[in-house]
């Protein structure tokens, strides 16, 4: 039987003893949770928030335990920029081991961020097991309409590589004007927002 925090937040090894994924712990104890398991390292892909109450008490716990703390941002309906998937990229070469990606519900953009996190270890070959992250059991995967890019992105980052590992592709080819082409010839164009730009925050989706 999984604990009851592996529950409450959505918790699942990525690779185990390597990477973690989860939901934001919005029902506190976030630092006993995370002692629990190990966790050496936060990837935030909600963004810097130095303004909001999670995002205080998240890099504050995390300090109080020795925890490192990364933030990177994506939004789970709108394309990403290069330098957003080049900054996520850093904080997979660069976090302690083993950390553990969260954004929000720990159901979106952590699959699409360890969906990529696997293809960035184990190259190509490993895109059955990448994407198996997207599963609507046990991660809860169930998109929205304007979501629904994400599941594809490894299809068209494969494609659109031409064999380049991921991580130099995203610094020296990848293009989200020509993503949002792709995914119109692939009957996607209504799966997404468009690409990004500043967003309007809020402490849900940032």
């Amino acid at each position: 039987m999984r604990p009851v925090g592996d529950i409450l937040y959505n918790f699942h090894w990525i690779l185990p003893g390597d990477a973690a994924r989860a939901a934001q712990a919005w029902a506190g104890r976030l630092g006993p949770f995370l002692k629990a398991r190990g966790i050496a390292a936060i990837i935030n892909l909600r963004g810097r928030n130095d303004d909001l109450s999670w995002w205080k008490n998240e890099t504050r716990i995390a300090g109080e335990g020795g925890i490192a703390h990364l933030d990177a941002m994506l939004d789970s309906r709108k394309l990403p920029k290069p330098e957003m998937l080049a900054r996520l990229i850093e904080t997979f070469d660069t976090a302690p081991r083993p950390f553990m990606l969260k954004c929000s519900g720990g159901q979106d953009r952590t699959s699409f961020a360890a969906a990529l996190y696997i293809i960035h270890v184990k190259g190509w070959g490993a895109m059955n097991e990448a994407m198996a992250q997207f599963a609507r059991f046990p991660y809860l995967h169930f998109p929205k309409k304007r979501q629904r890019w994400l599941k594809v992105f490894p299809e068209f980052a494969r494609e659109d590589s031409g064999g380049m590992a991921l991580a130099d592709w995203i610094i020296g080819r990848y293009d989200p004007a020509r993503l949002k082409d792709w995914l119109a010839q692939n009957g996607l164009g209504d799966g997404h927002e468009g690409i990004f730009t500043v967003p309007t925050r809020s402490p849900f989706q940032w």
